[in-house]
């Protein structure tokens, strides 16, 4: 994955305040999952999303298992001063951060949407979270898995974005097989619909917004963002 040259959002916060890693990672979860604030207009922090659909043996969507690699300035700042005598932090230091993504990211529904047959799905505990770090990128990437409530029956049309309707965060999925199916039965598919361009009026409205940092409306974000479809016979 090539590295993000973007600003986080965290860099005119008041970091210095900040003593302890794992307070700090706090922050910077609060700065990521406060999304809907509605002075800040464009994004402040980039992801890269890559993603698992897990279905069981009847095709149901059970769960979505997530992979999102952070950019560059955020992945400086919840690894720094994480890892020992001068190395890489490992998983294992990075697991209490780890386990605040996922409890903070809980009130925002996790920024994933999921529809089945047109109605909005909902979600339990997430479970199997962990953050890696790769060092010749110096970018770090959060995974969890993210149970359905009740599992969804892809005969009836199941898809599922994932985005932050401030449009603070910006989520994209990764080129190429970004999205997979795991498990479920033969002939089952999954298909990625990118979203399509905004007319020249939407275009100015989003340009004049990220300009002069003023939100275009929650309804851009959607309208930004990748779908995933899940499909079986």
């Amino acid at each position: 994955m090539p590295k993000l040259e973007r600003r986080g959002c965290f860099a005119n916060r008041k970091l210095n305040l900040m003593r302890n890693t794992v307070a700090a990672a706090a922050l910077a979860l609060a700065c990521l999952a406060a999304a809907p604030a509605p002075a800040l207009a464009h994004p402040h922090v980039w992801v890269a999303v890559k993603a698992e659909a897990i279905l069981g043996p009847d095709g149901k969507v059970v769960a979505i298992r997530h992979h999102w690699t952070f950019d560059d300035m955020y992945s400086a700042f919840v690894t720094a001063n994480l890892g020992k005598d001068g190395q890489p932090p490992t998983s294992e230091d990075l697991q209490p951060v780890a386990q605040t993504n996922v409890e903070s990211l809980k009130e925002f529904d996790f920024f994933t949407y999921g529809k089945l047959n047109g109605k909005p799905v909902t979600y339990a505990d997430p479970k199997d979270y962990s953050m890696t770090y790769d060092a010749k990128e110096e970018m770090a990437t959060l995974h969890f898995t993210l149970p359905l409530a009740k599992p969804a029956d892809t005969k009836r049309a199941f898809a599922f974005a994932v985005y932050d309707p401030s449009y603070f965060v910006a989520f994209t999925f990764e080129k190429g097989d970004a999205v997979k199916l795991e498990g479920g039965p033969k002939g089952c598919s999954m298909s990625v619909l990118k979203p399509q361009a905004l007319n020249a009026e939407e275009q100015k409205k989003l340009d004049q917004a990220m300009t002069e940092n003023f939100s275009p409306g929650d309804d851009f974000a959607f309208r930004l963002a990748d779908r995933a479809i899940v499909a079986c016979p």
